[in-house]
Formats: C-alpha cells, sequence, structure tokens
C-alpha cells in the first residue's frame, strides 16, 4: 500500500486540490484538521467527526506524553485504536505547547527542559524523544520538533531560533528514519520558521529542502500578528516552499483565514477554534459568526445557518441552541462544536469544488461578501 503520495489534480491562480493517498486512507486538500489534543476531538465522537467528511485528526504530543503518556497508548495498541479513530492522525511535535504553557522552561541546544503545565513534573523534550513519542502514538504524518518564537520578537532573536530549529529538523529526520518500521508507514514533515522575514523564511525553506520531508508546515503565523500581516507573509512563504509536497499551515484558523490562504496556495490547516467556538456559543456560518446566547435566538425557531446541511441545523432551532447554552447543558456544547466542524469541512469542500471548475476567484469574493455582510 502507499505510504504517501500527493496529487494535484487543479489548479486556479495559486489555489490547489488534490489528495494525499496514505496507508490509512485519503486526504482531500486543502483540508482542514479537527484538533483532537488529548486524543478526543473535544464534545465528538470519533464516527461523528468522521461522518462530517475530516479525512484526518490532530493529536498533541505534549499533552499525550504527559497524560497518559506515549508509553502506555503504545502497549494499549497505538491512538488510533485508543481513541477508535482508524482514519490518518497527524501529531504535532510538542514544541508550540512547550513554549505556549509552560513557564519554566530551558532552551538549549540539546532541546527543552519544562515543567508539566499538570503537575509541576519535569521534562526533557527534545528531537529525537519526540520522534519517539510520535512513534509510540502511531502517527501517522509526524512533524518535526521545532521552536516557534513570537513573531514581534527581533529579526536576530528569530534568526537564531530558526537555524536552531533547522539543526533540529535534520535531528528529527534522523530519529525519524532510525524508527524503520514506523518510517515505512508514515510521513514526516518540515517546519518552516523565519517570523514574518521574507529572507529568513527563504533560508529555512532551503535548509529544510536540503533535509528532504514528505510535506512542509509553515510555523510561526497565527501568533498574534494579525490578519494582515500573517497574508503578507502567505503572499511568499508557501511558495517558497517545493510545488509538488503539501503546505500546512499550522494552527489556523478563522474560515476567512482559510479561504485567504488557500487562495495563496496552502493545503492543509488546523485550528481549535470551531470545537472552542462552539463550546462557547459561537457558531460559525456562511453569514458570518453568531452568539447563540444573544436573547435575539431565544425564540427564533430556525436553524443555525439555513444554508447548513449538517443534522443540527436539519434537527435543532436556534432556540434550543440557546436554551442549551444558557442553561449549561452539555448537549449545547456537543451540538454547537458538531455544527461548527461540520460548517469547516463544507467550507473545504467548496472551495475544492471552485478550484476543479476553475471559480475560486468567484467562490472567494462571493464567501467574503455574505460573511462580512453584517
Amino acid at each position: 500500500m502507499t505510504r504517501f503520495q500527493f496529487n494535484i489534480h487543479a489548479r486556479d491562480g495559486k489555489a490547489r486540490t488534490g489528495t494525499i493517498q496514505m496507508q490509512r486512507g485519503e486526504i482531500r486538500t486543502p483540508a482542514f484538521m479537527p484538533v483532537g489534543t488529548a486524543a478526543t476531538v473535544k464534545a465528538m465522537k470519533p464516527e461523528t467527526v468522521r461522518s462530517i467528511g475530516a479525512d484526518i485528526i490532530l493529536g498533541n504530543t505534549y499533552h499525550l506524553m504527559l497524560r497518559p503518556g506515549a508509553e502506555r497508548v503504545a502497549r494499549l495498541g497505538g491512538l488510533h485504536k485508543f481513541m477508535n479513530w482508524d482514519r490518518p492522525i497527524l501529531t504535532d511535535s510538542g514544541g508550540y505547547q512547550v513554549m505556549s504553557l509552560s513557564e519554566l522552561r530551558k532552551i538549549t541546544e540539546e532541546g527543552v527542559t519544562f515543567a508539566s503545565h499538570i503537575d509541576g513534573s519535569r521534562h526533557n523534550l527534545t528531537p529525537e524523544r519526540s520522534m519517539e513519542i510520535q512513534r509510540l502514538l502511531g502517527s501517522d504524518i509526524v512533524m518535526a520538533f521545532d521552536e516557534c518564537p513570537r513573531a514581534d520578537q527581533g529579526k536576530d532573536v528569530i534568526e537564531r531560533s530558526m537555524l536552531m530549529s533547522m539543526r533540529w529538523a535534520r535531528r528529527s529526520r534522523e530519529g525519524f528514519d532510525s524508527g524503520e518500521e514506523h518510517a515505512a508507514r508514515s510521513a514526516l514533515f518540515g517546519i518552516q520558521q523565519g517570523g514574518l522575514n521574507e529572507d529568513l523564511r527563504s533560508i529555512s525553506a532551503g535548509k529544510l529542502q536540503e533535509i528532504g520531508f514528505d510535506g512542509y508546515a509553515i510555523g510561526g503565523l497565527a501568533v498574534g500578528e494579525g490578519q494582515e500581516a500573517m497574508f503578507a507573509t502567505l503572499d511568499f512563504a508557501p511558495t517558497q516552499l517545493p510545488d509538488d509536497k503539501p503546505r500546512y499551515l499550522m494552527g489556523v484558523g478563522k474560515p476567512d483565514d482559510l479561504v485567504g490562504a488557500v487562495e495563496r496556495g496552502v493545503d492543509m490547516f488546523d485550528c481549535v477554534l470551531p470545537s472552542r467556538s462552539g463550546r462557547n456559543g459561537q457558531a460559525f456560518t456562511w453569514s458570518g459568526p453568531l452568539n447563540i446566547r444573544n436573547a435575539k435566538h431565544a425564540e427564533d425557531t430556525g436553524p443555525i445557518d439555513e444554508h447548513c446541511t449538517c443534522s443540527v441545523c436539519a434537527t435543532y432551532s436556534r432556540a434550543y441552541l440557546h436554551h442549551l447554552q444558557k442553561a449549561g447543558e452539555i448537549l449545547g456544547a456537543m451540538l454547537m462544536t458538531e455544527h461548527n466542524l461540520a460548517f469547516y469541512q463544507q467550507l473545504m469542500a467548496g472551495m475544492r469544488a471552485a478550484i476543479a471548475e476553475g471559480r475560486f476567484a468567484d467562490f472567494a469574493a462571493r464567501f467574503r461578501a455574505r460573511y462580512f455582510a453584517r
């Protein structure tokens, strides 16, 4: 069976649509990956995640290494069996969470020593250990270990961090390849860094290509720089990476972020926003986001979005969802999350169809006109 193969089926400007073939199934691109941080997409059953159109989900190395532990997951048959998901799983390397969640950390050339945000216990994460954890989990797409500095830091700081991440990328490649059985059925993605600087990102892209990866992620964005700066960086960053490999924008984003990034040549995305927003009462619709907790929805018998094809919109009213949210009922979080993730999958499917039919510019213009009409 195919270990990893990316085929581009159609292009429209910089936008592309295609498929990634892996042993556990096909991933249609552009693809949005629901985030299953701790071996679960919060408030969702795995079979529901699949039924709304997700081809792949994301798991988190940092969280799973701390609880329940990668070795335990391996003893229990691997992450797919553990969480009852038989499709591809991408695991991030843990680097970003170490930087964002651990107040007590020490970064050296070797790796990162940090204190768990759960119980304060001390841990050491290196490129080699990150590859080992992702192997134990049984990840299908493994991410290289990197450091993710804030975009507002000085160029010299970002350059030093980027160059260290590139050295870590080579060690990640070597660590991944040493697990021969896992490497024979999984893929390894490198992560471009360099902040908002075109020259630094070009250097990073060149060093990653010297090492060689199955796909390439664009890291260090969606960390507070704002959409305008992110799009300005995406005007050049994706095209610095190989044209024949998937391009993955990490941690993005809002629906309009996804459309703008696909417009600029990105193929893969992940973000906690649709699930987190759903739990907090925000729904995404073709007419923009809405807060179901607002009093105006209390007696509204219509669906969240009359143009949405999900089972939530076919079955439940805004009034009922408003009640569930106000009452703090678990079902409210479940239904709102399902709608949001279904909406994201409908958006991705719409973009794939528009690219295939050569009408992506029109699709993007119509989407923005409706989404920002309020």
